[in-house]
């Protein structure tokens, strides 16, 4: 049985006292939510902690608020399982409520929180191991080690982001809200958050806290949907992740976005593919031509478990599937 290291636990009942907590023990506190991630790690020595933070206490960010510009306010401690099931997200944001409710199994998502899957440490084959496998491998650059597994002379950490939510609020254009003691409050578009560092990969400081994810109204005519690659469809992290989405314009697409994730340290804009589309009618001809465009500029690595020439025919394969998923979904209300 693996056990969770001794911190000290600390309840605080307001986002200031969060915020004085973390100033308090800059580097050596972890903020906790629903714990499916953090605790998994603390007990493989995966992370550290001297000083754990519960936010299960903290009033304001847990709501869904609607903003007088259209937008859906979301507090960063909502679980999983409220963002798929909330009206207001299932009818603007079909692909979100998709993405999160696509996230592990209903008891994951009861506990996890929407704030923990936009913050979720990346995962390797050879980093989401015990101790003793990790020790006797020699441990790897992401911990404890100066080698990368993964890409042999590598210099930096190519872990792979798991989380179903990022791919789709970057898609969105959603905002998020960071408060710090020192320097108040910032706000970051989430495409800005993820940086390709898989050690950390979020422009997060040790002393800031996620409060909220603004997502902005969607404009007219949009459409968007989410595709997830893994081996079950419960429990197990994306393979292959992809969130598309694009406007209809007199039958002709306009604006066409597609983020993938589960290949790299962050999720990726897949630019060069979606030139392609520009005022050209949704068929499977042109689904064609951007699955394998797509094809072209993904490369799967060893980081996560399957087979990575197989997930790299997967691409082309998912990326039609969220084209068509999102076609055939209507526009968002």
């Amino acid at each position: 049985m693996l056990r969770l290291p001794k911190f000290e636990y600390h309840a605080p009942e307001s986002i200031d006292d969060v915020l004085a907590l973390l100033a308090e023990h800059p580097g050596e506190a972890r903020l906790v939510a629903g714990g499916t991630d953090l605790l998994p790690n603390l007990k493989h020595g995966i992370e550290d902690a001297s000083h754990v933070i519960s936010l299960a206490r903290v009033p304001g960010v847990s709501e869904v608020v609607e903003l007088s510009d259209g937008s859906l306010q979301l507090g960063a401690m909502l679980s999983l399982e409220a963002v798929a099931e909330h009206e207001l997200v299932r009818a603007r944001y079909p692909a979100l409520a998709q993405a999160v409710g696509l996230v592990a199994g209903p008891h994951h998502r009861r506990m996890g929180t929407l704030g923990g899957n936009v913050c979720l440490n990346t995962r390797c084959v050879y980093i989401n191991q015990s101790h003793f496998w990790r020790e006797s491998l020699g441990y790897c650059l992401k911990k404890d080690g100066s080698a990368c597994h993964v890409v042999k002379k590598g210099k930096r950490c190519v872990a792979a982001a798991s989380n179903d939510s990022a791919p789709v609020l970057s898609l969105l254009g959603a905002e998020l809200t960071l408060v710090s003691a020192a320097r108040g409050e910032r706000r970051m578009l989430v495409s800005d958050f993820y940086v390709r560092d898989g050690v950390f990969n979020k422009q997060l400081e040790s002393d800031e806290l996620l409060t909220h994810v603004r997502v902005p109204a969607p404009p007219a005519g949009h459409h968007a949907a989410y595709a997830k690659l893994r081996p079950r469809d419960s429990i197990d992290f994306p393979r292959l992740s992809v969130a598309a989405g694009f406007r209809l314009v007199d039958g002709k697409l306009a604006d066409l976005d597609i983020v993938v994730s589960a290949l790299a340290s962050s999720p990726v804009r897949l630019n060069k593919v979606t030139e392609l589309a520009a005022g050209r009618a949704p068929d499977e001809t042109l689904f064609e031509e951007l699955g394998a465009a797509a094809y072209k500029q993904c490369h799967p690595l060893t980081n996560i478990d399957g087979d990575p020439a197989w997930r790299r025919e997967m691409v082309p394969v998912y990326v039609k599937r969220a084209l068509r998923a999102a076609l055939e979904r209507g526009a968002a209300r």
